[in-house]
């Protein structure tokens, strides 16, 4: 499926996977919930997947506000680059390991609707515009939401459904 390119699109396509992931997770029984992963990634069950979308959402909101007041935001964070994703994806594992699962789901939905509001009051053109705002750099805000969003929660959903495979 093509990538959402205006605001109608984003936050149709944000909520409809944002809600398929949500639907999935909780048509499980709460021990499929908790259930560890077959080996072999770094997210090891559903809460790890669903805090790790919540801190994306975290680090964006962090982008946002410091981005939109005139200032560069370190990205993706603070001591560490794009090539260096791995190693700030295992930290943000570390971070939420002892989370529990409640309250992963919690915040991720507080933190989506937070990242939806964001989209909400922008205009098609303020999101899709490369190169609109400074700190987006060459690319538009929107794809920063694209990534954040829509396509993040279908990348989850992927990575929780192959977890859950009995080798």
């Amino acid at each position: 499926m093509p990538r959402p390119t205006s605001k109608s699109e984003l936050l149709t396509r944000s909520q409809a996977n944002y809600e398929k992931l949500i639907d999935y997770v909780e048509a499980l029984a709460p021990k499929e919930q908790a259930a560890e992963f077959k080996p072999g990634t770094l997210n090891r069950n559903i809460r790890d997947v669903l805090a790790h979308l919540h801190h994306w959402h975290v680090m964006f909101l962090s982008w946002y506000e410091v981005g939109m007041s005139g200032e560069k935001p370190d990205m993706p964070a603070k001591g560490y680059t794009w090539k260096t994703m791995p190693d700030l994806n295992h930290w943000v594992w570390e971070k939420y390991r002892s989370t529990p699962l409640a309250s992963a789901k919690t915040s991720l939905n507080k933190s989506f609707k937070q990242v939806q509001a964001i989209i909400s009051r922008h205009t098609d053109e303020e999101l899709f515009t490369k190169k609109k705002y400074k700190w987006t750099g060459s690319t538009s805000l929107g794809q920063y939401l694209v990534s954040n969003t829509s396509s993040h929660y279908d990348w989850a959903l992927k990575l929780i459904k192959r977890g859950r495979k009995i080798n």
